[in-house]
């Protein structure tokens, strides 16, 4: 009895760390912006789907092979869809600076002119490859239910080091530049 405690103890005292993660909004301010004396137009974020695969707490990693590595010390601290909703809002609202962006459900907020519908396909990493993001978009005008605009973004870097925060870092990176994407999609529209 005693020796079969011990080594229940031992297998508790040897499992690593569980290692949370966060996706981080860009921090810096947009290079030129340019603010209007217009009506600021109201932005709605959402609702951004994301792939089932995807929607549990354990990171996942695409392998060679068509196979997936679901890493159970290495977790998400938030569930990832809304991690991801609140990185693009916090990236549009300050890439857009005239304007007012909203998460999805923004109804306490009141009505919103534009919605971007966001659709993700991909979001992972094949370790020392790359990082790949894949999404459908689309801007709809709210006040007569019209598409306004569209696209596929699909962006790929390379990813050399095969380590957890690296590749968090990379998830970063893609959503960073898709939403710049966005934002000239936004710009566009007047």
């Amino acid at each position: 009895m005693a020796l079969s405690t011990v080594t229940l103890l031992s297998a508790c005292i040897s499992t690593p760390p569980t290692q949370f993660y966060v996706l981080e909004p860009l921090s810096e301010p947009p290079p030129s912006s340019t603010t209007t004396a217009e009506k600021k137009r109201q932005i709605g974020v959402g609702p951004v789907s994301i792939p089932t695969l995807l929607e549990r707490k354990q990171i996942v990693t695409r392998l060679p092979d068509n196979s997936v590595k679901i890493a159970e010390f290495h977790q998400w601290a938030s569930p990832l869809k809304d991690n991801v909703a609140q990185v693009l809002t916090h990236n549009l609202a300050t890439l857009q600076t005239g304007d007012l962006i909203r998460a999805y459900p923004w109804s306490a907020y009141g009505t919103i002119d534009y919605r971007i519908i966001i659709d993700i396909i991909r979001f992972d990493t094949r370790p020392e490859q790359t990082v790949d993001f894949e999404a459908n978009w689309a801007i709809m005008n709210e006040k007569n239910h019209t598409l306004l605009s569209h696209g596929r973004s699909k962006i790929a870097h390379p990813l050399n080091d095969p380590s957890y925060p690296a590749a968090v870092k990379a998830l970063n990176k893609v959503l960073s530049e898709f939403s710049q994407e966005l934002s000239q999609a936004l710009g566009k529209i007047k």
